[in-house]
């Protein structure tokens, strides 16, 4: 039982080397795949002994074939697609962040056949090519992020039948009692504080300004088939009820679940048929658990007000949606906006005009590329 890790040294890539270090030492680490950090990489090299790595920069890449690792070969990309196409894996996960996700998955899922996915770009961008296209084929999707895993674990897959609405649950993040115009002196460190989870900086700055709960009702519109007006958002900022299934016989579902992402982990790992009931983290209610459910307003949350008014029937203006909030948000991180122009650069890449077929993966890369090269010449500070 082999394993392919895209996104090593992030937060799910560390998560899921450590759980299977501990519970699962028969899944063997075959291929880690990063970005450039090789202070990390080269720490899963010596610890976990992968056949295979990859780094997608070029100078991070060469400094680690300097080393000349024994046990290890160091990929460059056309090595690993190739490897890709010739081999077959048990178990894939895609934690890699951004649209570059799309670069790997023609190839990952020819080659594995058990995918857990949390990259929201790839759905977010390709979803309506996997709606159409029966595009997974063989492999067996299993979606990680707990939203859409509470969803999934109802009845072991991506089919939900028989429902009124689905309502996915949002922790609001560290500014949901604050309205938005009141944020713009806010620093980027001070968004980053996540109440809850412990992310990367991108999906915690989405959650103060609730763009990740826009990009998982896409996420659940194209994996589960549900209708966008049959999908509706709470704040809950105990984030212990992850969705909400109110049937059509007038009952509700509450998918519930300690914030610890080693759950959907976890359950993913059990697939190798190894499975593990040694973590203690099941919930536990008492009288004095207390659970919050709130609307949306508008005044703290503008930017989902404009993706609920936003045409999602064009992939384009989805995609266009995910590409200026990607663009913006490093814009904050390197001080060129303030927090609450965030919205500003989203709105104005939407309305970039660009027509391009969107009909397989290359064109959706080409289509991400040309949006990208006309936002350098609309934000020329940027970089």
């Amino acid at each position: 039982m082999i394993i392919n890790i895209f996104g090593s040294t992030g937060e799910i890539g560390r998560k899921t080397l450590r759980l299977i270090s501990k519970y699962y030492p028969e899944i063997k680490i075959n291929l880690l795949c990063a970005d450039k950090n090789t202070k990390t990489i080269i720490n899963q090299i010596k610890n976990y002994k992968p056949k295979y790595v990859y780094l997608d920069s070029i100078q991070s890449s060469n400094e680690l074939k300097l080393k000349n690792y024994k046990k290890t070969k160091i990929l460059n990309f056309k090595e690993l697609s190739s490897y890709l196409k010739k081999s077959k894996s048990d178990l894939t996960i895609l934690a890699v962040s951004g649209y570059k996700s799309l670069y790997y998955l023609d190839d990952i899922i020819y080659n594995t056949k058990n995918l857990g996915l949390v990259n929201k770009e790839a759905i977010v961008s390709a979803g309506h090519i996997f709606k159409n296209n029966k595009y997974f084929n063989k492999t067996n999707i299993f979606p990680l992020d707990s939203e859409h895993f509470s969803m999934f674990s109802y009845n072991n897959s991506l089919k939900i039948s028989n429902y009124e609405k689905i309502i996915l649950t949002a922790s609001g993040g560290p500014f949901h009692k604050h309205n938005f115009n009141s944020l713009k002196n806010v620093t980027f460190n001070q968004a980053i504080k996540h109440p809850k989870w412990q992310m990367g900086y991108k999906n915690s700055i989405d959650s103060a300004t609730l763009v990740n709960k826009c990009l998982e009702i896409i996420e659940a519109h194209y994996l589960f088939d549900i209708p966008f007006n049959k999908i509706d958002i709470l704040i809950h900022p105990q984030a212990i009820v992850h969705s909400i299934i109110i049937k059509e016989n007038h009952t509700t579902i509450y998918n519930a679940f300690n914030n610890d992402m080693s759950i959907p982990l976890l359950n993913f790992l059990n697939l190798s048929n190894l499975k593990s009931n040694k973590m203690d983290s099941n919930l536990a209610f008492s009288h004095e658990t207390y659970l919050e459910f709130n609307k949306i307003k508008d005044k703290v949350f503008p930017i989902y007000k404009f993706f609920i008014k936003l045409d999602k029937s064009n992939p384009a203006n989805i995609i266009k949606f995910n590409i200026g909030n990607e663009i913006a948000v490093n814009m904050f991180k390197l001080e060129l906006i303030k927090y609450t122009e965030i919205l500003k650069i989203i709105k104005k890449v939407v309305s970039i005009k660009l027509y391009s077929p969107l009909n397989n993966i290359r064109d959706i890369i080409k289509f991400h590329e040309n949006v990208n090269n006309k936002c350098k010449l609309l934000f020329k500070d940027f970089n």
